[in-house]
Order: C-alpha cells, then structure tokens, then sequence
C-alpha cells in the first residue's frame, strides 16, 4: 500500500481525497499546515506527496522548495485554484511532477498518482547510460557530468531517459509527454515544456556550448550528439 502525504488547508477537501484514495488502496496521511506538513516528513517517508499552493502558514511553493532540496526524487503533485496558471507554472519550474487545478475529479487525482509512482517505481530500466561526458543511472535518478553528481526528479529522469536511448532523433512532445508524465497534453499545456527548461538549466550544455537538448518547434526535442 502506497503511503500518500496530502498538505492542504481545506479540511472538507482533505476528508475527501483521503476517503476516495483510500478506498483506491492509498494510505493518506492529511497535513493543513506547512508546520505539521514538515513534521509528518520528518517522521515517515512517503511515496508521494499531495501539495497545495496556498497554505495558512506561507506558500506551498516555499515548501516544495524544501522538499526538492531535502528529498529530491520524492514525486510531488501540486493542487493550484482554477485561474492561476501562474503557480502552476511557477510550480513545473519549482520541480512539481505533475499540477492538477481546484476543484478536481478524484478520479484523475488517482490516475495522476499512479502514474507518477510508476514512473518512479519503474519495472525494467537500463542500469546505466552513457553518452560523451554524461552518464546517467535511471535506477538512481542521477545523472553525472565531470564526476559532479546531480539528482533528477521523476519527471526529469524518466524524460532524460528517453532522450538518452533515441540520441540525435526527435521524440515527438505528446510522446514524451507519455513517457515523463503518464499522460496526454492538453491544449495550452507547458507542463513538458517546463520539464525540459528545468532538465536543461541541471545538466548545461556539450563541453563546446552546444545545448544537449534540442528543441524543434512544434514538433518536440532530441538530444543532440
């Protein structure tokens, strides 16, 4: 059973996802504040992590500041109000897995979880890649450059991945969008976008400056030899 880490202050909300996820074979444990959200960190190691933006005590952006720089491959969905694309952007750059707007269908919230822990859990994956200076362990979640060791996210090692075993040939994004984040992308969504701009800005550009991911315009990325 999945250990699931819900931080938001609505309480209403919070006895409802938990009912519904339990009842999907999820073990919830609710968190209103930022305060008790850190406490309940420091106490047990959850598989996943429910964020909402707006918390009592200061923004749920700070805290997944912490919770990228504390426990950097720890899958975290974001929960943001409808009409502030915004945080949800500011969220994807921040590190979040995954966003989903408030109100939202418990349903998709299970979906979306599954397919994050998935992709964090995953079946069979390469125990090591190589290409020029870098070198990438997908069972780790880090990459190495020059012997520096960088930790990804789920979302950002599951996209280097994928880029790293098709070298030099474009993936097309709806593509990538399936293997890094478990699902389509809407219409007018940067979720992948923002993923490739955070991978870009930890892994640098080829030791000559040429940029290791390239993007093709309305098509999708490849990384480049």
């Amino acid at each position: 059973m999945s250990e699931l880490l819900l931080i938001d202050d609505d309480q209403e909300l919070c006895e409802l996802l938990s009912s519904w996820l339990s009842q999907e074979g999820f073990q919830v444990r609710a968190c209103h504040d930022g305060q008790s959200a850190r406490r309940a960190l420091a106490e047990t190691s959850p598989a996943a992590v429910v964020l909402d933006v707006m918390l009592p005590d200061g923004s749920g952006l700070e805290l997944l500041k912490q919770l990228r720089s504390d426990h950097p491959d720890l899958p975290v969905l974001m929960l943001s109000a409808r009409g502030e694309p915004l945080d949800r952007i500011l969220g994807l750059e921040l590190g979040a897995d995954d966003y989903l707007a408030k109100p939202c269908d418990p349903r998709e919230l299970t979906a979306r979880l599954r397919a994050v822990l998935r992709r964090s859990h995953p079946a069979a994956v390469s125990s090591q890649l190589e290409l020029g200076d870098l070198c990438f362990s997908p069972v780790r979640g880090v990459v190495s450059i020059d012997e520096k060791e960088l930790t990804l996210t789920v979302s950002e090692s599951r996209l280097l991945e994928a880029l790293l075993k098709q070298p030099g040939e474009p993936l097309d994004k709806q593509e990538l969008a399936q293997i890094a984040l478990g699902r389509k992308l809407t219409l007018y969504d940067r979720s992948l976008d923002m993923h490739v701009s955070n991978l870009r800005k930890k892994i640098g550009p080829h030791p000559d400056g040429r940029p290791r991911i390239v993007a093709l315009r309305s098509r999708g990325y490849y990384y480049s030899l």
